[in-house]
């Protein structure tokens, strides 16, 4: 399965019409701040996100899901699942991740796409442990991880950027969605 409805929001594979609003989502540097060393993305390189994300849903059999608004079509971000092969130390794991544009923070949207993520790493892809890593003190994502009942398992330093990071994880044998 690959397409997930929530009361709220469709989350699916990547259409070419993604692009555009993806690449709006990427070079805003508020939401960029916390990603990678905190660069925007431009358009192109976007593309090159998606093609990889498309990719890993064919050679892992799960992937980043694109986030739309039932109410109104409008993409608004990612949640799902990927290898976090940027930090060694943690494999092999899975992680959740999000990136929702910041007209769309402050609303569940993110918790409620998590939620149905992980029941999709449970149910359909009989994952037992699934892990979530953020930059120490990101405060907004944190309390996402909080809601999906998470617990910190380690920090550490960013391999690449020096700067500290909290590994979370989730034992799926116990979650109750």
């Amino acid at each position: 399965m690959t397409e997930i409805q929530t009361p709220r929001l469709l989350l699916r594979r990547w259409h070419e019409d993604d692009l555009a609003p993806m690449a709006e989502i990427n070079a805003d540097p508020e939401v960029m701040q916390w990603i990678g060393d905190g660069s925007v993305r431009d358009l192109e390189q976007t593309a090159e996100d998606i093609e990889r994300w498309e990719e890993e849903w064919d050679e892992e059999g799960f992937g980043l899901f694109a986030v739309e608004l039932l109410a109104s079509g409008e993409l608004a971000g990612f949640v799902g699942l990927s290898v976090p092969a940027f930090l060694p130390e943690v494999l092999p794991a899975v992680e959740i991740g999000w990136r929702l544009g910041r007209q769309f923070w402050g609303q569940g949207y993110a918790s409620e796409a998590a939620h149905a993520a992980l029941e999709f790493a449970l149910q359909d892809r009989g994952l037992d442990r699934v892990v979530s890593i953020t930059r120490t003190g990101h405060e907004a994502s944190e309390n996402v991880i909080r809601k999906l009942g998470m617990e910190l398992v380690r920090q550490t330093t960013h391999p690449q950027y020096g700067f500290l990071l909290s590994v979370y994880a989730i034992d799926l044998t116990e979650y109750e969605a």
